[in-house]
């Protein structure tokens, strides 16, 4: 298996997905693929299965926020200070999706703890919640309300959310590692009563965190892409064929 890494910097939402889109509906067989991107302008992204009617639209282009749909499930994210991932990795390499994700989670927890011995609490949830419930409940409109089995949490906080689909002969995995706290402002944008607003308000104080609250200093994305890359070379055993964005042909 030739695993390539790509790190397309900024770029906007609806470019994002389409990127993890057509990396997932061209995959070879005997081919996967790693990207680091990040997001300008800033962007809210809903799960596949999510409404638009779900944010406040005209408040969002108002203060220059992009709207998308992902193509991945779970709820709502304000992608704005984070570090982002895509993993599109074939069927044929013959790991399940729950492999693949508690694979990259753990990469990813390589890589935090390396990143700054301060992170050495970081850890993969244990326990899936009940989301069928969960997305009945208003708190649920918000992703990072909540944290699936494996994701990667810090002393009980959620700091990366990750979500996954199949699609055709490959599976997409792409995941949000946060940087600072400007995802909280995802209730600015909510369409929802103001009783709801506050109870999504108080679970992303209380259950999410970010690299910039844990360390108290301004996070340098270049080392942790780098300290990224490395884990996960490291926890896979790979060593990735660096690619750039015109070396594809999508």
């Amino acid at each position: 298996m030739k695993w390539h890494l790509l790190d397309t910097g900024f770029n906007s939402g609806k470019f994002n997905m389409d990127f993890d889109i057509e990396l997932a509906r061209n995959c070879p067989d005997d081919e996967a693929f790693f990207r680091l991107y990040r997001w300008k302008p800033f962007c809210i992204s809903l799960g596949a299965n999510q409404k638009f009617e779900d944010i406040d639209l005209l408040k969002a282009s108002e203060c220059g926020i992009e709207v998308v749909k992902r193509p991945t499930g779970g709820r709502a994210i304000l992608h704005a200070e984070e570090l982002t991932y895509s993993v599109v990795l074939p069927v044929k390499a013959g790991f399940s999706s729950n492999e693949i994700y508690r694979k990259v989670s753990l990469a990813l927890v390589r890589a935090l703890r390396s990143f700054d011995r301060r992170l050495n609490p970081v850890e993969l949830e244990s326990i899936q919640p009940d989301f069928a419930s969960l997305l009945k409940d208003p708190r649920g409109i918000a992703c990072f309300a909540s944290t699936a089995k494996s994701e990667v949490k810090f002393l009980g906080k959620k700091l990366i959310g990750s979500a996954q689909r199949k699609m055709g002969h490959a599976i997409l995995q792409h995941g949000s590692l946060l940087c600072g706290n400007f995802h909280l402002q995802l209730i600015d944008f909510l369409n929802q009563p103001v009783n709801e607003i506050e109870l999504v308000k108080d679970d992303l104080l209380h259950k999410t965190t970010d690299l910039a609250s844990i360390l108290g200093c301004t996070i340098d994305y270049d080392l942790l892409s780098e300290t990224v890359v490395k884990g996960f070379e490291e926890e896979w055993n790979i060593k990735f064929d660096k690619l750039a964005e015109t070396d594809l042909k999508l």
